[in-house]
């Protein structure tokens, strides 16, 4: 399977989810290239984030224009990206998805409990815990007519992404028929 020949994909849902270790695994599935969108964001939101100061939309639109950036050089490179970015909202996921090139997005769902105690579990991560209650409450699931598979965090990343992998198959296959 090449790269050329699938959507970009972004791994989306709350703090803790998995989405960098899954967004790793579609990207040496698939080929894409890996972007970890928390390394885009500016110094600013980083500090805010830390402390446990929820992101405003305001402080979000800059670095989703650069995360929006870096797909769209990308395809302007003839190249497919899966991004690890948490596209919370419908309207960020609108600012993602305005590249040239279709825009997958996989968001990984799980219950707020079992997600706490991963983000407890891990070290060397800016986000604290204090903030995933914020991040469900803005959480807007993906529509219908949104491109996109939710998919569960309890199996393994590797299952979860070759579920992605398996549903843009089925896509594909559809859109051809």
């Amino acid at each position: 399977m090449s790269g050329d020949q699938l959507p970009h994909i972004v791994v989306m849902g709350v703090t803790g989810c998995g989405k960098t270790t899954v967004a790793q695994q579609l990207s040496a599935l698939t080929g894409h290239r890996f972007l970890d969108a928390d390394d885009l964001h500016p110094p600013s939101n980083v500090a805010k984030m830390a402390a446990g100061i929820p992101l405003t939309d305001d402080d979000r639109a800059p670095w989703l224009g650069v995360v929006r950036d870096r797909l769209q050089e990308l395809s302007g490179q003839g190249r497919r990206g899966v991004v690890a970015c948490s596209a919370l909202r419908r309207s960020y996921r609108r600012i993602l998805g305005d590249v040239s090139d279709p825009v997958l997005f996989v968001h990984l769902t799980g219950d707020q409990q079992v997600i706490r105690g991963r983000m407890q579990a891990r070290s060397g991560h800016f986000m604290p815990p204090a903030l995933l209650d914020s991040q469900f409450a803005l959480l807007e699931p993906l529509d219908a007519d949104e491109f996109g598979v939710a998919l569960d965090v309890a199996p393994a990343p590797d299952l979860i992404a070759r579920a992605a992998v398996e549903y843009l198959h089925e896509e594909r296959k559809v859109a051809t028929q």
